[in-house]
């Protein structure tokens, strides 16, 4: 971490995970005097300077000084704040959370290569996200680990090999948290059809997913093995187990994501030509 403790960041966009990033940057000692945040939203303004941060409305203003300058707005509003921007960013760290923004598509409205394109996910806002990275030749090792160091601050940070793999990270860990929230619904909905207390359902399922990720993250096992061996032969995981196979459940599973990530594509697309 002590190379970005030395460095300006600046974020464009003051929004949910913007401030999870500012929130784990400062429990891992950047100063805030290194934040600046810009934001249109007099009231995100105010939260933020509360925290000792630079605040402003002046995005031109609030990169000027930045070393590392990350972009967390809405894809719908993108062209409309990096056109302003546009050859004020040679020689700093692009990073760019924003859902479906290709490099190619930043690097036009900006005029800069030196750019790292980051699909994060919600968990971040509890310091256990899940992050993948990609970043042309432009940028930089050192500035690649510079961006490592931004995003390791609420979790997980992982490259990918291809900006065409983001697609894939968005359908598993971009929207996958959404999954396992489906899937807790489904099992407090069952303990309670089966006569347990709203609570103690509730209770139940959350620290059973919580203990079967710990298990899975720990473990030398992979979660397939460690699903065998919960599931005694004539148990009752596998009478619940074969339920799920003839349902064919991994099977959707499976195609679910991958209309995800062909979603992705799409979104990707239409922001491209809506920059156009």
């Amino acid at each position: 971490m002590s190379a970005i403790l030395n460095c300006n960041i600046s974020f464009i966009g003051g929004g949910n995970m913007a401030q999870a990033l500012i929130g784990g940057l400062i429990a891992r000692g950047v100063p805030t005097t290194r934040i600046t945040v810009s934001d249109p939203v007099e009231k995100v303004r105010e939260l933020l300077a509360e925290k000792d941060l630079h605040v402003t409305d002046d995005n031109v203003a609030a990169i000027r000084d930045a070393d590392i300058v990350l972009f967390a707005v809405k894809p719908q509003v993108l062209a409309n704040v990096l056109s302003p921007l546009k050859g004020l960013l040679a020689g700093k760290l692009v990073i760019s959370i924003v859902a479906g923004a290709e490099i190619a598509t930043i690097a036009k409205l900006l005029e800069t290569n030196c750019i790292v394109r980051v699909m994060p996910n919600t968990p971040a806002l509890v310091q256990t996200g899940a992050h993948g990275l990609y970043a042309g030749e432009a940028v930089s090792a050192e500035d690649r680990d510079l961006a490592s160091q931004v995003l390791a601050s609420t979790g997980l940070t992982l490259w990918v090999n291809s900006e065409a793999q983001i697609d894939a990270v968005t359908a598993v860990s971009g929207s996958g948290p959404a999954y396992f929230f489906y899937m807790m619904e489904s099992m407090i909905r069952a303990g309670k059809n089966m006569g347990l207390d709203e609570k103690v359902a509730t209770a139940l399922t959350l620290q059973t997913a919580l203990g079967a990720a710990q298990m899975a993250i720990t473990s030398a096992n992979s979660p397939a093995e460690l699903r065998k061996n919960v599931t005694s032969p004539n148990g009752t995981t596998q009478a619940a187990i074969e339920v799920f196979d003839h349902a064919k459940i991994s099977q959707n599973i499976q195609t679910a994501l991958a209309a995800a990530q062909k979603r992705s594509q799409e979104l990707a697309q239409e922001l491209s030509e809506s920059t156009k």
